[in-house]
């Protein structure tokens, strides 16, 4: 049985999750990235990307996420769209993954962007990367280059962050500089393994 290990790890647009995950697993943690997942598999239905939605969202065989992003955010029927082609696909790769990491008897991050909006996963157990609000809109502002209208309109499509801090077991606060943020991942990975009598 999948995600019986699971932790899911998730956050909000622009709140550092990608940099957490990747802190996590230099601390030892194994992190299964629903994000990667669902590139890989975008790119393999690129020719129902072009048939559907056009073929200048596809160059040299990849699709171009920037630009199907921007369509999807503003056309909620190209996102439903996409999301009927993508998620089941994504669910199976996300699944066979947890099965290989649970043979291991210790728990695993699941990276998951819309776990709390989605419900789509029976994970028990999950982590939330926090950044207030004015942080987080400042930071995807300059990370992306879009206005501050279209960068709220993205992040207000998912559930709003301190909801999410509230329904996480675990939160680890990335509202300061990136040494305090490597301190909260270590103090995490170091209480998961407590929690589990986890040795080396």
């Amino acid at each position: 049985m999948a995600f019986k290990f699971a932790i899911a790890l998730t956050g909000g647009i622009a709140t550092g999750k990608s940099t957490v995950a990747s802190l996590l697993g230099l601390n030892g943690m194994r992190v299964i990235d629903a994000d990667a997942i669902a590139h890989k598999l975008l790119d393999e239905n690129s020719a129902w990307v072009s048939e559907h939605f056009g073929a200048e969202y596809v160059k040299d065989g990849k699709v171009d996420r920037s630009d199907l992003g921007s369509l999807v955010f503003a056309d909620a029927q190209a996102k439903e769209a996409l999301e009927s082609l993508l998620h089941p696909q994504i669910r199976e790769a996300i699944e066979a993954a947890s099965e290989k990491q649970d043979t291991f008897e210790f728990p695993y991050l699941i990276d998951i962007p819309l776990f709390f909006e989605t419900g789509a996963y029976p994970i028990e157990d999950s982590v939330v990367v926090y950044t207030p609000k004015d942080i987080q809109l400042q930071r995807y502002i300059k990370r992306n280059g879009f206005s501050e209208e279209e960068s709220l309109r993205r992040i207000e499509s998912q559930m709003d962050i301190d909801e999410k801090k509230k329904r996480a077991t675990w939160v680890i606060d990335n509202s300061g500089k990136l040494k305090h943020l490597q301190q909260e991942c270590e103090e995490f990975v170091d209480m998961i393994k407590k929690k589990f009598d986890y040795k080396h």
